[in-house]
């Protein structure tokens, strides 16, 4: 594997980590190797120490025993990937402020200034049924980033799932929207 992407994956992965925006053992994050393979965190990895060790390479044209291996998620990022072209890499998320804002919320529109410029008004999606979720989500989350001009959706009660070219403007996008769901929390006591 290309040692400049595990660097990048390990760097912002910690990062994420470090925020509270990955959980022990919950959450995942991947990078598009070709139009056809892509690595992505093992099922056990622990966020905050991410290596080469704890990636696994997939191909999607050929389902071996690594797709057994892969984090739970591994549907859902191949999806994204098959349907989104300029998708470079992929993050499921759960950062505390934003999925708590999505319990009572349908949409986020920040009032910082860094949430309006940079992202604007972002919509909560909610998977009504929780009980079936999963087994949809890998086709319902790549068919919303088609039908709508974000590379984030906030799933209510879920998670963040984000995508994007640079890893480390998927990180900064990841991080601009959880300030601004706090800040919103903040401001609604005073």
């Amino acid at each position: 594997m290309d040692k400049h992407l595990i660097d990048d994956i390990k760097h912002v992965s910690l990062s994420l980590f470090n925020k509270n925006f990955f959980g022990v053992y919950h959450g995942s994050i991947s990078a598009r190797l070709s139009s056809h393979s892509f690595i992505i965190n093992l099922k056990d990895t622990i966020l905050d120490e991410v290596c080469e060790d704890s990636l696994v390479k997939l191909d999607c044209q050929k389902r071996d025993y690594r797709w057994s291996m892969a984090n739970d998620d591994v549907h859902i990022h191949e999806h994204i990937y098959e349907t989104i072209p300029n998708a470079k890499y992929i993050s499921y998320t759960m950062p505390p402020y934003a999925t708590a804002y999505s319990l009572k919320h349908g949409k986020v529109s920040p009032q910082d200034f860094f949430g309006k410029k940079i992202l604007g008004e972002i919509i909560i999606y909610d998977p009504k049924n929780i009980e079936d979720w999963l087994e949809r989500a890998q086709y319902e989350i790549p068919q919303f980033f088609q039908k709508h001009d974000t590379h984030l959706l906030l799933i209510k009660g879920f998670g963040l799932i984000s995508y994007d070219r640079d890893i480390t403007e998927m990180a900064k996008k990841i991080s601009i929207l959880e300030n601004s769901c706090r800040l919103l929390a903040l401001s609604a006591n005073l």
